[in-house]
């Protein structure tokens, strides 16, 4: 920001922009500096900030730790909502990550689990079509060369648009459907059927215990066999469409085998990060964002945490 800031000025109100308003930045380094600039020049400043940051993603140094991180390789994607000055729109995010297994876990332990944090991660984000979305992400693999890596996985939920995107950029990879997505999928059919909540909890149970244990050939059994304890007037319909739903997914319900590996069943640490970037960040009250600066800007939020935000005011 020439003639505004100096180069040590400018990096400490994009720290402070990509991690509060820009109003409460301003305050903020008024109160730690003695001095703040205008929150219109950190607004600005931020935003070319994230913009550089982008340009300069394909010479980025990170590969190097890519390629000797520990653990295999895992991709996690979602969407979250963002305002904007057209309305809400979906801000499509991706994590690239390597992860170390944790030990074999009994599976009636799952949910209490904990894994190994990512000895590497890189995130992506944008506004923009799944299918553009999709070859961003697969520029972004083919520059970690992890395209062709035998040792990786995709987890995200039920969208269809996720588990195209995996086919496009880790075409070697295992699909897994984030756990907890399952878990609610089985809820809502059981408290759609049992109007009675003992016996909807009692089934509710059931259904979350053999899912883990016993994926999908396992809970297409116990759905079999709850059509014969049916409630007086129903049909079963939410049943037949909790079914259908686990059908589009036949390969993607092997968490006992996951689980013996101490390998992730669930998506947590993309949903995670849309809670930190996108939730926390762009949801201030009032704030809408022009399209083209959410991607960006979601990028140089998580950027701000890793070893390259340094090389990025060396630069």
């Amino acid at each position: 920001m020439t003639g505004l800031l100096s180069p040590g000025g400018e990096r400490m109100a994009v720290l402070a922009g990509v991690h509060d308003s820009f109003a409460r930045a301003q305050r903020l380094m008024g109160e730690m500096l003695g001095w703040a600039p205008d929150d219109d020049v950190i607004r600005r400043a931020t935003h070319a900030a994230a913009r550089r940051a982008a340009e300069a993603r394909p010479s980025r140094r990170d590969a190097g730790r890519f390629a000797v991180a520990a653990g295999a390789v895992e991709l996690e994607v979602d969407a979250g909502k963002v305002p904007t000055t057209g309305g809400w729109r979906d801000v499509k995010v991706a994590i690239l990550a390597r992860r170390e297994s944790g030990g074999p876990t009994p599976v009636e332990e799952w949910a209490d689990r904990e894994l190994p944090e990512p000895s590497f991660h890189a995130v992506v984000a944008a506004v923009e079509e799944a299918e553009e979305f999709a070859k961003r992400v697969r520029r972004e693999a083919d520059r970690l060369e992890a395209t062709t890596i035998a040792d990786a996985t995709v987890l995200g939920d039920g969208t269809e648009w996720i588990w195209n995107l995996a086919d496009e950029v880790l075409p070697q990879a295992e699909g897994v459907l984030d756990v907890f997505h399952a878990v609610e999928h089985i809820g809502g059919a059981i408290k759609a059927t049992w109007a009675d909540p003992a016996a909807a909890a009692t089934h509710r149970e059931a259904g979350v215990a053999v899912l883990p244990a016993a994926g999908k050939r396992g809970l297409d059994r116990w759905i079999a066999g709850l059509f014969a304890e049916l409630p007086e007037g129903s049909d079963g319909e939410p049943l037949r469409g909790l079914s259908a739903y686990l059908a589009s997914h036949p390969t993607r319900l092997d968490y006992a085998a996951r689980l013996s590996r101490g390998r992730s069943i669930g998506s947590g640490m993309v949903e995670g990060a849309i809670k930190q970037l996108v939730n926390r960040r762009m949801k201030r009250t009032g704030a809408r964002w022009r399209v083209e600066h959410v991607g960006p800007l979601v990028e140089l939020v998580a950027l701000a945490d890793q070893p390259e935000w340094h090389h990025l005011w060396a630069a």
